[in-house]
């Protein structure tokens, strides 16, 4: 545990979590997989409560990705009552505790009565500003890229883009959260090594860290040894080491 050394003023800004590991976890347990992902929610409202208490800004959850719609109907059922049952139970609390939730992805795919709770909990929490919640559903990291790509081609096509101006600035702007900072921290459990589609455009400079915990067992303590570890990383971005000394690395957004 090292939470007492863990510096303060060097928390991530915003921590993204590829939460790996539910279906896994519930076959070791002699448990199916719906379980599994029922035991999850109580690490998402765990994670959600330490990564507040800590000071992180912004903390990215990948609940659902496009390719998980290919999964069996009764488990992704399971998933969308989930995450209904998420948003009932926790709703409160995050607006107490002056959290915004917000959602990125191709959310029209989303059943009606998800969806209807999601935009209900999103206009509840737009106004707080102690920290955000951004949940990734029927999220892909190159879908986002491809939509990206359509609305600055339409842009031009309307005449109000000049394609020649289009640079890095100008595609991130098009994303689905423009207004939120890269992370800085990705975490992913249960051991598996990949990005898994995930944010593939804003990690570029992003810290990775791999744990072995299955995303049920992962709780406040693994978070933080996560932010140790990080903590004890020197972010070049490009750079060489003596000119971060000299302070030329400044924060990439």
């Amino acid at each position: 545990m090292h939470e007492r050394r863990i510096r303060a003023e060097a928390i991530p800004e915003h921590v993204a979590i590829i939460m790996d590991g539910n279906g896994r976890w519930a076959e070791r347990q002699g448990l199916d997989r719906i379980q599994g992902h029922r035991a999850g929610i109580e690490s998402v409202r765990a994670v959600v409560r330490a990564a507040h208490e800590l000071g992180v800004r912004v903390l990215t959850l990948y609940a659902f990705s496009t390719e998980n719609w290919s999964r069996p109907k009764g488990e992704v059922d399971a998933l969308m009552g989930l995450l209904e049952h998420y948003l009932e139970a926790e709703i409160e609390e995050l607006d107490r505790n002056g959290i915004r939730l917000r959602a990125m992805g191709r959310l029209e795919r989303l059943p009606d009565a998800a969806r209807a709770k999601l935009e209900s909990a999103i206009e509840r929490t737009r106004d707080n500003t102690e920290m955000t919640v951004l949940f990734a559903l029927s999220y892909g990291g190159r879908t986002e890229i491809a939509d990206a790509a359509r609305k600055l081609a339409r842009d031009v096509e309307q005449g109000k883009l000049d394609p020649d101006s289009i640079d890095e600035k100008t595609f991130a702007a098009a994303l689905y959260e423009p207004e939120l900072p890269d992370p800085d921290l990705l975490i992913r459990t249960g051991g598996e090594a990949r990005v898994s589609n995930f944010l593939l455009w804003q990690i570029a400079y992003t810290e990775l860290h791999v744990t072995e915990v299955m995303w049920p067992e992962f709780r406040k303590s693994h978070l933080v040894d996560a932010i140790y570890a990080f903590q004890q990383r020197e972010r070049r971005y490009g750079l060489t080491s003596e000119q971060v000394r000299e302070g030329g690395a400044g924060k990439r957004s």
